[in-house]
């Protein structure tokens, strides 16, 4: 185990550490206060999408529990809360009517974070989509990236005065290819085309979404949260390394270069154009504005070798066998130097501003034993990922803070409830909340940095 005293020591006094949830994952409360379902919520009334039929209809009852876990994101004394924001909350139906319930809740919330001093980092959109919005085609229609513009300039217009900093989204990659193409989350499509509409029309909300943030909330820092893949060859072959770069190009280059250069990767769209919806004049002028941060979530490498046989669509990739057979509970392999190798990667190739890890953590199921939850793989896991960033910021990159995955147990999506990756563990009989042994370990971490005024960008 990593001494967290020794370990804090290796950060900059102006490094935020924090925690990290996401609305449909924590909060419940369906159906309450005007909320109206998300796609996530026919998603898991489907048979066979979800493990064990599991929901989000009570979760971790956060919408009802909100005071108890301020005070418990208060009591791990992190200097920061990312969370998101509900969109079926705020707009129910996609369009229309503004419910002002949904705004009154992330008043409480925001409110109730300043009052601890807590700073808060807003996402946008993580995956809960208005459900009637997947009635004119959802994120493969033009029209929602306009829909999700007024959504942000509503969140902003009630919110902004009080945000640390916002995201616009979080991981496009699973928006776009694990719902879009692989089937795997909401909406369960299989389709290439419908996949690569999905994702420049996301590309283009969240270009949308940085304009009307900044139109109502200049001073706010806004960013993008990717999860960008650490590509690792499976051998230093010229045809595993061909592999590699296209595999970048798929899982990386199809965000970050709209983003961040303005077009999108010439292998990519050589191979795949005749299935991209048009691209319009001004596109990728929006979607390639200047951000003042962003936000990287890690969890594993990703290990590929060339297919020689081409069956299958681009990037005419396989896996190839992990380094060990060292794995979370979910099945991911633990390989910490993957941060390492991703973040010098990403800016070697890309003008980056600062980063924030935004999500890094482990599915450990250990559970409660006598009072107290032994989770020492998390542990571990956690002490060897921040060993990595303080070792980034030694290089010179511009780390600027590391937010855990995730505050408490949760609705862990395809996996249903099975699956913890939280610092506290949720009984979700009773909703008791149990600070394990990673929880204590990263409060002992956090105690070392005084609360400092840092703000993203």
């Amino acid at each position: 185990m990593i001494d967290p005293k020794k370990l804090a020591g290796r950060f900059p006094g102006d490094f935020t550490f924090g925690v990290a949830t996401a609305a449909f994952q924590i909060e419940g409360a369906g159906k309450a206060d005007g909320r109206k379902p998300s796609i996530w919520d026919a998603f898991c009334n489907m048979p066979g999408r979800v493990y064990n039929r599991d929901n989000g209809d009570v979760a971790c009852d956060h919408y009802n529990r909100l005071e108890q876990d301020l005070d418990l994101i208060k009591e791990m004394g992190v200097e920061a809360y990312r969370f998101s924001i509900a969109w079926p909350r705020i707009i129910p139906d996609g369009t229309g009517p503004v419910n002002e319930a949904g705004l009154d809740f992330y008043d409480r919330l925001v409110d109730g974070c300043k009052a601890r001093g807590i700073k808060t980092f807003a996402t946008l959109y993580h995956w809960d989509l208005p459900l009637l919005l997947a009635g004119d085609g959802g994120w493969t229609a033009r029209s929602t990236a306009y829909a999700y513009q007024r959504y942000a300039k509503t969140v902003m217009n009630r919110l902004g005065d009080r945000l640390d900093a916002v995201a616009t989204f979080n991981e496009p990659w699973c928006i776009v290819w694990l719902s879009h193409l692989y089937g795997i989350h909401a909406p369960g499509e299989r389709n290439m085309q419908a996949a690569l509409h999905a994702m420049h029309y996301m590309n283009l909300a969240h270009g949308l979404g940085v304009e009307a943030i900044r139109s109502e909330a200049p001073d706010v820092p806004v960013g993008l949260v990717l999860n960008a893949a650490s590509v690792i060859p499976g051998s230093g072959s010229p045809a595993d390394l061909a592999a590699a770069e296209r595999a970048h190009q798929f899982h990386n280059g199809a965000f970050f270069d709209p983003v961040f250069k303005g077009e999108y990767p010439r292998e990519f769209v050589e191979a795949l154009g005749d299935r991209m919806p048009v691209i319009e004049d001004g596109d990728m002028k929006l979607i390639s504005q200047k951000l003042d941060w962003w936000g990287l979530n890690y969890y594993t490498p990703e290990r590929v070798a060339d297919d020689a046989e081409r069956k299958g669509d681009f990037p005419w990739t396989v896996k190839a066998p992990p380094a060990s057979d060292v794995k979370t509970d979910i099945g991911w392999e633990i390989y910490a130097p993957a941060l390492k190798l991703l973040v010098e990667d990403l800016y070697r190739r890309y003008e980056l501003p600062e980063c924030y890890i935004t999500e890094n953590g482990a599915c450990d199921n250990s559970g409660v034993v006598d009072g107290e939850v032994d989770d020492t793989m998390r542990l571990d896991y956690l002490g060897d990922h921040l060993d990595v960033v303080a070792g980034l910021i030694k290089d010179g990159y511009p780390m600027r803070g590391y937010f855990a995955w995730s505050l408490m147990d949760n609705f862990e999506w395809a996996e249903g409830y099975r699956m913890r990756f939280g610092l506290v563990h949720v009984d979700y009989e009773t909703q008791v909340r149990t600070v394990k042994k990673s929880g204590r370990w990263y409060r002992e971490l956090a105690a070392q940095f005084p609360k400092g005024n840092h703000k993203a960008g």
